[in-house]
């Protein structure tokens, strides 16, 4: 325990303390505390006890816990904190533009418990809502939370589609004569890419040359695979391959390892033979190409061979917005600039819904603003058509999971999203209470974000998938794909089974700018994993065929 250690057990204690509202007095002094320890000539270490307590701010009750720091190796009064703090609590002190105050507010009042959650609501624009926290501090934290996850290794597929473009053609530039190739978690459009990897022709040594030259260190090497990794943080992985191999490597490596065991197996695969494309290689075992999107699980191979893969949802089949919030709540644009965004696109219709009376946070509706909105709705239906706006709220599943409005005024809506925004920190028996009574609850229409989580910063409440499919596929309630890159919940995982049980699909944005539309892609891309169709998609759907869903939904209604 030098004297940087002990000042810096001192500083943290101060923080946490200011966050947790204790006693500003002592605080304070645990602050100047290690201001003093920090700026000393001699080591502490060096000093008899009654020295320690001499120093000028130091003092008997914190001269004590110096010495219990000598003795132990811990502060236990820190320990404690440490305790009570949630961990991304304190990761946040670790960003710039953060002190305790606003950690405090975004912890008590925001009911934020990890970076991921405050990036999340820095994008929707909800920091903006508190004391404290001014358009430039929100933008300045949001630059800060986004430096650290990058530092962090693994990144969301919208992160890495940039960086993966980039890299091939900076490779196609050095090396025109050799072959590269997008492989791996990647080519399989994976929500999280942890390495981005590429087949080539390169030899080992050529690749240590360029990337060595570049300012890259060399992560892992074995057999044909060498990794990198350079200033950016992100991991590069290459499968060296022959010109001849070159098809085959590319193929093995852009399947899961259950695939590919399957497929092996199956295919009595024969290590040294050559494939002049991926076509050759379905065709040699009497298959129907399967996509790289599609190489999860071993069923699909049976699927393929016996011509039974669909042609899955594309981003281009997306006809219409669901699920968007205005500046009535959270969002960025007026309702007209987000309809004449959705028609500039060349979608058929927008369904605004804004965030409901509980959200305070996110300057929720109330009965009186609802019904000024829905006038609004009224007007721009007019203006624009045959555009159409559809009215929709989401609104909040409470804890005893009812919705937070009056039959009357649920009832008064096109489309009910129910979404979980607070008290995020359940065990399933609770979560699954909240979310069941919701999906029964008649005027329930879609069930958003299904399970709360946030990838890279938020696992989610833990649920019973099986059971909530089967309670919409009972109900009639459609569950959401929400395509925000950091959420794409529903996981893609669980698709097939909703499938398989006829529950409708929906790939929403969430989007809180008319910039959020385009995410719908990312829903896509995860959507076609499970085989999605555009069938099976709501926001596929025409305005005819939409409309035509809007008015089986008022069929479940009472009354």
């Amino acid at each position: 325990m030098d004297n940087y250690a002990i000042a810096e057990n001192f500083s943290l204690l101060s923080k946490l303390m200011d966050i947790h509202g204790d006693n500003s007095f002592k605080a304070k002094s645990y602050a100047s505390a290690a201001f003093t320890i920090d700026k000393l000539p001699a080591p502490l270490s060096e000093l008899p006890a009654e020295k320690i307590f001499a120093i000028r701010g130091i003092g008997d009750a914190i001269g004590k816990k110096i010495i219990e720091q000598f003795e132990t190796g811990q502060l236990s009064l820190l320990n404690e904190y440490l305790e009570k703090t949630p961990p991304g609590i304190i990761e946040m002190l670790g960003i710039k533009g953060i002190g305790p105050k606003k950690i405090s507010t975004i912890w008590k009042e925001l009911e934020i418990e990890s970076l991921g959650e405050l990036l999340y609501a820095c994008n929707e624009n909800r920091l903006t809502l508190y004391k404290g926290f001014g358009e430039k501090t929100q933008k300045n934290i949001k630059e800060a939370i986004e430096f650290y996850f990058n530092s962090l290794g693994s990144y969301l597929y919208q992160q890495m589609e940039t960086f993966v473009a980039t890299a091939e053609n900076t490779f196609k530039t050095s090396f025109a004569e050799k072959q590269f190739a997008v492989t791996g978690e990647f080519k399989r459009q994976l929500e999280i890419i942890n390495t981005a990897e590429w087949v080539t022709t390169l030899s080992t040594d050529q690749l240590k040359d360029f990337f060595i030259t570049n300012e890259f260190a060399v992560v892992a090497e074995a057999g044909d695979y060498i990794s990198f990794k350079g200033k950016e943080n992100v991991t590069l992985g290459f499968y060296t391959t022959s010109l001849d191999l070159f098809q085959k490597k590319l193929f093995e490596t852009s399947c899961s390892e259950e695939f590919l065991s399957s497929w092996q197996t199956q295919a009595k695969w024969d290590n040294n033979k050559s494939y002049a494309d991926e076509a050759e290689i379905f065709a040699s075992v009497n298959s129907h190409p399967i996509p790289s999107f599609q190489r999860e699980k071993a069923g699909t191979i049976a699927l393929a061979k016996a011509g039974k893969l669909a042609d899955v949802i594309q981003p281009t089949d997306i006809k219409g917005i669901i699920h968007s919030h205005s500046n009535w709540s959270d969002g960025v644009n007026t309702l007209e600039q987000m309809a004449n965004a959705a028609i500039t696109q060349g979608l058929e219709y927008l369904v605004i819904s804004d965030h409901s009376k509980t959200a305070f946070y996110a300057n929720g509706l109330n009965e009186e603003r609802i019904r000024a909105q829905h006038q609004q709705i009224d007007e721009l239906n007019a203006k624009l058509a045959p555009f159409k706006i559809f009215k929709s709220i989401e609104s909040d599943i409470l804890n005893d999971g009812n919705l937070d409005y009056s039959k009357e005024v649920l009832g008064s809506f096109d489309i009910v999203i129910a979404s979980v925004h607070s008290n995020l920190k359940m065990n399933e028996e609770k979560a699954m209470m909240r979310l069941m009574n919701a999906i029964e609850n008649p005027f329930t229409s879609i069930l958003g974000h299904m399970t709360g989580r946030l990838l890279l910063s938020r696992n989610g409440y833990p649920v019973d998938h099986k059971r909530i499919i089967d309670a919409c596929a009972d109900n009639n309630v459609v569950i959401e794909l929400n395509a925000h890159p950091r959420r794409l919940d529903i996981d893609w995982r669980w698709i097939d089974l909703a499938l398989e049980k006829n529950v409708l699909i929906s790939i929403d944005p969430d989007a809180h700018s008319v910039d959020g539309y385009s995410d719908c892609k990312y829903g896509v891309l995860v959507a076609q994993k499970a085989g999605l169709t555009k069938e099976r998609n709501l926001s596929s759907f025409s305005l005819a065929q939409f409309e035509k869903f809007v008015q089986l939904q008022k069929l479940k209604k009472p009354g």
